[in-house]
């Protein structure tokens, strides 16, 4: 019974990867503005600066909320025994010329769940959303020589520039940024 009771446990530490409807997307609100709170104060540069808190992630996350309604943007999260262990948006361009293109965004992972491949997961599962919507070119753009870099990189996404001094890290150093593409199509 004790055997049966582990492997039990162990499943339930598998990430489970998904996209949120609308209603779970309000719901998650708070641990979504948590799991942001964990990027920044971990010196992710993620667009905000140290002394982040809960209240600005929930705000940055309530203003998501209209795209996500209307299927602008798709919110992935990565959940592992419950607990949300990361993020990713997809967001499709909105310009009436780039019905074919995306971007994708906001993709965290929890300091205590990093390098256990969850990234990859949730960008694979943005990459697939995007190309069943019938996207085939996605955007992004990173701080240069960060984990995140080295991420999409090692998932065949291509860089067409690095920009010096584009933005500051939560510790206020300015950084560079890598932006990627990738097609979508073979």
């Amino acid at each position: 019974m004790t055997d049966v009771l582990e492997q039990g446990r162990a499943a339930t530490r598998e990430p489970a990867v998904r996209c949120l409807g609308p209603d779970e997307a309000v719901a998650a609100v708070p641990r979504l503005a948590a799991l942001l709170v964990d990027a920044v104060a971990s010196g992710a540069s993620v667009n905000f600066m140290a002394g982040f808190g809960q209240a600005d992630g929930e705000d940055f996350w309530r203003r998501q909320l209209p795209e996500v309604m209307t299927g602008a943007r798709r919110i992935f999260v990565a959940e592992v025994g419950g607990d949300l262990a990361g993020c990713v948006v997809l967001s499709f361009a909105p310009q009436p010329n780039a019905p074919f293109r995306g971007e994708i965004g906001k993709m965290l992972v929890h300091a205590s769940m990093r390098r256990r491949g969850l990234g990859a997961k949730l960008l694979a599962a943005a990459e697939d959303a995007a190309r069943a919507a019938g996207l085939t070119l996605l955007l992004l753009d990173t701080e240069a020589g960060s984990a995140g870099d080295a991420l999409y990189r090692a998932a065949g996404w291509i860089p067409f520039g690095t920009v010096p001094g584009h933005s500051f890290t939560p510790a206020g150093v300015i950084a560079s940024a890598t932006f990627f593409y990738k097609p979508l199509i073979s």
